[in-house]
């Protein structure tokens, strides 16, 4: 019997559907993938090293700057280990302001992760129209923040701006909006034929298999594990009736639904945020102190983690960044890819992952 010849197939670094630098190296039998591997390094920042010594001050920016993706829920992971670390308490109204600000911001990232699926699996005509659903999410954290990507909106016992009340009612109609067209494309996706043949059943990933290799966010949710989202813990997220949303089929196509649930998710999450809008300060003061900490937050792709210890003068004497990434990465390399039969789908299947380089490379 003739044997098919095994081939080392490397994909990447450099790659048209890949939003950083990453290489796949795929061991092949034909179009089938037998094993898979991920080469990092391409675009490595050192930013923990750049943080230590430095005052809270100047870290609060360089976190949001470990990735230009989910910048807020960096600022905002430091920021609350450091009141958790120097007793700072948060007034209520801040508290509902940073859910609306966080939720703006998870809305947009799911979008261009599955932008850039849409676009991986040739669907470039629905891939344009969730970049523009994204465009319009960005207007909206621009208006409350101030900034589209890098906010800095949260600081130590609140947060810098207000919600104005025509800013609120201009929120609103904006979220109405989207709402309509996330359903209109989370519907053209679910009934795609193309997009069927490219999703469903490809790349599956059993509940089992996610829990062994500790995968979180979305791709642990559309496995079937919701107790991985961590904003069922938070106390402003419980006040706001908060319940993860989650799958079972556990592949391509599951991971990115999960993605377009939460975003209609976090539409009426801000929605309920503004109508139980406590009145009040944003700002409650307090001072940074000296401490050790370890402070996870929920990040669009799943548990953020920061470990802080700081001086009497509120410098970061020492820090480490725990991203989602990097589990979700290692589980999509040597269980998900593992028996693709296309080397088509190597490239969807890792990109259904949401993986993000520059949150890894730090």
């Amino acid at each position: 019997m003739k044997k098919l010849v095994d081939v080392s197939i490397p994909i990447g670094p450099v790659h048209p559907c890949w939003k950083e630098p990453v290489r796949i190296k795929c061991e092949t039998s034909g179009e089938r993938v037998l094993s898979a591997e991920v080469e990092l390094g391409y675009m490595k920042k050192g930013i923990e090293k750049i943080m230590r010594g430095r005052p809270w001050q100047e870290v609060m920016f360089l976190a949001e700057r470990v990735c230009g993706i989910c910048s807020v829920i960096h600022n905002m992971v430091f920021i609350e280990a450091m009141e958790e670390i120097s007793g700072i308490s948060l007034p209520p109204r801040a508290a509902y302001l940073r859910v609306i600000v966080n939720e703006l911001d998870r809305m947009q990232s799911h979008l261009i992760a599955n932008f850039s699926y849409c676009y991986t699996i040739e669907h470039e005509t629905l891939a344009m129209y969730l970049l523009d659903v994204r465009e319009q999410v960005l207007d909206q954290l621009e208006r409350v923040t101030g900034a589209r990507i890098n906010t800095a909106y949260m600081i130590p016992g609140g947060v810098r701006f207000d919600l104005m009340e025509e800013d609120s009612g201009a929120l609103r109609t904006a979220l109405r909006e989207i709402e309509t067209g996330v359903k209109r494309y989370m519907k053209m996706f679910s009934s795609g034929p193309l997009i069927s043949l490219r999703s469903r059943g490809i790349a599956v990933f059993s509940r089992e298999d996610a829990i062994k290799a500790r995968v979180v966010g979305p791709t642990a949710r559309a496995s079937g594990i919701p107790e991985s989202d961590l904003r069922s813990r938070h106390p402003t997220y419980i006040k706001l009736g908060f319940q993860p949303v989650w799958r079972e089929e556990g592949d391509n196509f599951a991971r990115v639904m999960v993605r377009f649930d939460e975003i209609l998710q976090s539409i009426d999450l801000i929605q309920k945020a503004l109508d139980t809008l406590p009145e009040g300060d944003i700002r409650g003061g307090g001072i940074c102190k000296a401490g050790e900490t370890a402070y996870s937050g929920e990040a669009p792709r799943g548990e953020l983690r920061y470990f802080i210890k700081t001086d009497e003068y509120g410098r970061v004497v020492d820090i480490t960044i725990q991203t989602p990434s990097i589990m979700n990465i290692e589980a999509c390399t040597h269980s998900m890819l593992k028996g693709v039969t296309s080397l088509a789908d190597v490239t969807s299947t890792f990109i259904s992952a949401d993986p993000c380089i520059a949150c890894m490379e730090r």
